[in-house]
């Protein structure tokens, strides 16, 4: 009996050891990040398996649903969406995953709600009626009926239908309190009835916005309710400074990646940027409140990032995450070695490398996004001179321009004010909404800016551009012996892709900007640019063609990379057979 006792002693003693080891390695294995979490965007069921089935290769312990899976809690009342939703959370339970999250932007459009509740001025909603909230609370609990397997919800309070501060309410003197009052009563049901997680995702385009959200979280009632924070402080754009926010505000904090690149090419081009990575985590990861991640895994449709090459950006959240002494030489040689196999890295490493100055001198020009979420689209599209400019966030607003330029430059007083179209830089034009300060310190003047000068700096980095992409791609030709078949073709198409994209973009900026040069007169015309000008009309032919022509599929989600050709169709015909109406009409003559 004695002995039988001792070897059941022992027995527990190495069970509890056994038990130590593993939750010691967990913890190390996690980096001690509490939350670790991946967002699908797709409705693609096949996709979005992909990413549930290798979640634990990663130790994701959470996933989100969002964007055309739901972007608000009301389209559980959609059969179909509502039946991939409760497919996909029980996929992820199945696969070892604890907590899947829904995606709500709260309020939602006035429509929604019944015209008894909005006696407001100009039919707004009456915040002060009870009643509405009491209507509030059961609409949430008759949702979340629908979906009784998720643990939360991640709440979008600032870019909703109806924005909540334009609510009437005497009561609720600021803003920021009637923010709250929508946060406190989603709370209410999700955390103390429900007993389920929420997660207040802040959004803002501006820094008064960011005041809002701030003033707004110092009056939200609950302390169970974690934020989660962009990587930059607006939109996902390469050339934004890291949050000053995250970690400011004394709340659990996760911060939002975008691995799925919107805006800089959605894995349809090369997206091996690592050391990008490397630049925001390593900085959170140091900051007080932050807790863990939520990294994109596409962008729509096909986009998806496992098994391609830019799966490297979950790998390195992942690796950086675990150990941030890490560096990006480690991080790009264990993916590659372990993707592509050992003998390729002396290839593919240099190849992926080049990929963010590939981008950033293809989809941006001197710093600023040109690119319409990744696809082609430099003119009318606003928010690239306004909106989308990255010297909003930064102080003093000045960036070091490379891509053999190699110049400081001020965002506004330089790039905007020669790139931007004359009606963008006007008093009562967009700059007035998205940065006031702008006009107020008369950094641009409401005229044609674009010069010999400034189409030299575009060009030569355009040119940029392509000489690096055409040597990525020999890296990846030179790759072949080491790569398997269907790999070394993702690899060999994708870096094909982006270089097609860069040489395009050269033929347009070569057309495009030495056409608004030309248009200002003949004082500003010379044998020089003309002869410029037609080499990118010539080119813009010959690579449309090569787009049409491509045989090969190709990821397709929110950006359709062939349709780039229709816009590049439309500037051809406006500069060398219409005339392009906003500047006056001229037609390219050689």
């Amino acid at each position: 009996m004695i002995k039988k006792f001792r070897r059941r002693q022992i027995g527990w003693l190495v069970f509890l050891l056994t038990l130590i080891i593993h939750v010691g390695c967990s913890t190390k294995d996690s980096g001690g990040l509490k939350i670790r979490s991946w967002t699908i965007l797709t409705k693609n069921k096949m996709k979005a398996l992909q990413v549930i089935e290798k979640a634990s290769e990663y130790d994701i312990n959470q996933l989100q649903l969002s964007h055309d899976v739901l972007m608000n809690l009301r389209q559980v009342r959609d059969t179909a969406k509502l039946s991939l939703i409760n497919y996909l959370t029980d996929q992820a339970h199945q696969h070892g995953i604890e907590e899947v999250v829904l995606w709500d932007h709260s309020l939602y459009g006035l429509d929604y709600y019944p015209a008894k509740f909005k006696t407001g001025p100009d039919s707004t909603i009456d915040f002060d009626n009870s009643a509405f909230w009491e209507w509030f609370s059961d609409d949430y609990r008759t949702m979340l009926d629908k979906v009784p397997n998720v643990q939360g919800l991640v709440l979008t309070f600032i870019e909703t239908g109806a924005r909540a501060e334009d609510q009437h309410s005497i009561k609720m003197k600021t803003h920021q309190e009637k923010i709250a009052a929508v946060v406190d009563a989603v709370t209410q049901v999700v955390i103390n009835e429900r007993h389920l997680k929420l997660y207040l995702r802040t959004f803002s385009y501006t820094h008064k916005e960011y005041e809002n959200v701030i003033g707004a979280l110092e009056h939200v009632k609950s302390n169970d309710v974690v934020l989660m924070m962009k990587e930059s402080p607006h939109d996902f754009f390469l050339t934004h400074p890291n949050n000053p926010y995250v970690g400011k505000i004394d709340r659990p904090t996760i911060v939002e990646f975008d691995c799925g690149n919107e805006f800089s090419g959605q894995g349809v081009i090369a997206n091996t940027w690592p050391e990008y990575i490397a630049r925001r985590w390593k900085d959170y990861l140091q900051r007080p409140n932050v807790i863990g991640y939520a990294a994109r895994t596409d962008r729509y449709g096909d986009t998806g990032v496992i098994g391609r090459p830019s799966e490297i950006l979950l790998y390195a959240l992942k690796r950086f995450g675990q150990d941030a002494t890490l560096s990006v030489d480690s991080i790009t040689i264990e993916f590659i070695g372990k993707r592509y196999g050992k003998e390729s890295v002396q290839f593919l490493k240099p190849a992926f490398e080049s990929a963010y100055d590939i981008v950033t001198s293809t989809l941006y020009t001197l710093g600023t996004n040109v690119a319409n979420h990744s696809s082609l689209n430099f003119d009318p599209y606003p928010s690239s001179y306004g909106r989308h400019v990255s010297g909003k966030w930064i102080d003093p607003p000045v960036l070091y321009v490379k891509h053999g330029v190699d110049l400081e430059l001020h965002y506004w007083k330089e790039i905007i004010q020669h790139l931007a179209p004359a009606v963008l830089k006007m008093n009562d034009g967009p700059l007035t909404i998205e940065a006031p300060f702008v006009l107020t310190n008369e950094w641009v003047s409401a005229e044609e800016k674009m010069d010999t000068t400034w189409y030299t700096y575009i060009i030569t980095e355009k040119e940029y551009g392509v000489a690096l992409a055409k040597k990525a791609l020999a890296q990846i030709q030179a790759a072949k012996p080491y790569v398997t078949g269907e790999d070394y073709e993702d690899l060999h198409e994708t870096f094909y892709r982006t270089l097609i994209t860069a040489q395009l973009y050269e033929a347009m900026a070569k057309a495009y900007w030495g056409y608004r040069v030309y248009a200002r007169g003949k004082a500003y015309q010379s044998v020089a640019l003309n002869r410029s000008i037609k080499e990118g009309l010539d080119d813009i032919l010959i690579y449309v063609n090569k787009i049409k022509e491509y045989p090969h599929e190709y990821p397709r989600g929110q950006w359709n990379w062939k349709n780039d050709v229709k816009i590049a169709e439309q500037y051809y015909n406006w500069i060398a057979v219409e005339g392009w109406k906003e500047y006056g009409g001229v037609v390219f003559k050689e």
